[in-house]
């Protein structure tokens, strides 16, 4: 339903009030903050209708109102006003030498978490599963260390428990064929590639070159250590998230295991432009307090990664969404140049 001009007002002025202090809002203090000509009674009706759409709630102990999950996401999708942040003097504190991509990233995780004051986050650029040649070392009777080499020359190695014991002129035989038909490609295109071909190939080699492609797929992205968190002790000051033990485990379990929040960043990163996560709205945020605002960001025109700030969900949207816009854009530059 589209709310009308008085009631936009009205739920603009109610969330602003909130975030800035925390207190439900009544009828009377809308009247005087709002600069609507309105009588408490006209107030009171429109504040009803905005109950019963969702976006507004009643605590029991209160006779004002705070907004719900819904009635941020109307605030943040059509009410908001951005404020003007100097993207000079973020600038400057992420110019580095190049060839420091990494100190890039942990400079843009610290300044989203000192400007924002809650926690920052970045995504370290996904790695590519390209391989330049792989190699197969036979240890044991079924075991086999695999030897993959990228482009850059880095060399990453995996242990491979295989069902066949294979001697070394097979090893070296398949590693040939691999490197021959697919050196060059991601393990992922190798594994299309290979399916339509195994048949062409004796059984027990296909199961190692498939065995070999899945555990080459898995050392190249993986991304245990990828991401850079700045700041989580702020958000310990923050009182909708610390306010009880269960609220404080979450916290800090989202922040040891990772997982759902790289979920949540990985998601961000096939979308443009700034997105906000919203707790009670999103399953991907775990805590109904807590929102994350994120953006992509490019190396060359190509998006790599994404960086965010993660806060209460009574956070000032309208500071922090130029903050994690700016530093985006600034990151995709500097690391574009380096």
């Amino acid at each position: 339903m589209q709310l009308d001009t008085r009631a936009q007002t009205l739920l603009k002025a109610l969330v602003e009030r909130y975030i800035a202090d925390g207190q439900p809002v009544g009828s009377r203090a809308l009247s005087k903050i709002s600069g609507l000509d309105l009588s408490p009674a006209t107030i009171r009706n429109i504040m009803a209708d905005l109950e019963e759409l969702g976006y507004v709630a009643s605590p029991h102990t209160s006779a004002g109102r705070i907004p719900t999950p819904r009635g941020y996401r109307i605030f943040v999708d059509t009410l908001l006003t951005v404020q003007h942040i100097d993207e000079h003097a973020v600038d400057a504190r992420l110019r580095l030498p190049a060839q420091q991509p990494q100190k890039m990233i942990a400079n843009a995780a610290q300044m989203l978490s000192s400007l924002s004051q809650f926690a920052g986050v970045v995504l370290s650029p996904r790695r590519e599963s390209v391989f330049q040649q792989i190699e197969f070392l036979r240890l044991s009777e079924k075991r086999i260390l695999l030897v993959i080499v990228d482009p850059r020359g880095d060399v990453q190695n995996r242990l491979l428990l295989t069902e066949a014991d294979y001697t070394p002129a097979q090893l070296v035989r398949s590693a040939n064929y691999i490197n021959q038909n697919y050196g060059g490609l991601s393990f992922d295109d190798v594994r299309t590639r290979l399916t339509g071909e195994l048949r062409q190939l004796r059984d027990d080699m296909g199961s190692l070159m498939q065995a070999a492609v899945e555990a080459g797929s898995e050392a190249m992205t993986d991304q245990s250590d990828d991401m850079v968190i700045s700041g989580e002790r702020n958000l310990l000051s923050v009182s909708d998230l610390s306010s009880n033990m269960s609220s404080l485990r979450q916290m800090f379990d989202m922040f040891e295991q990772k997982t759902g929040l790289m979920q949540l960043l990985d998601v961000s990163s096939k979308a443009t432009g700034v997105q906000i996560f919203i707790g009670g709205e999103s399953n991907l945020v775990p805590m109904d307090e807590m929102s994350v605002v994120t953006a992509p960001y490019e190396v060359n025109g190509k998006i790599v990664g994404t960086l965010g700030v993660i806060g209460p969900t009574r956070m000032a949207y309208e500071r922090v969404i130029p903050i994690v816009d700016i530093t985006a854009k600034l990151l995709s530059n500097a690391l574009s140049h380096s």
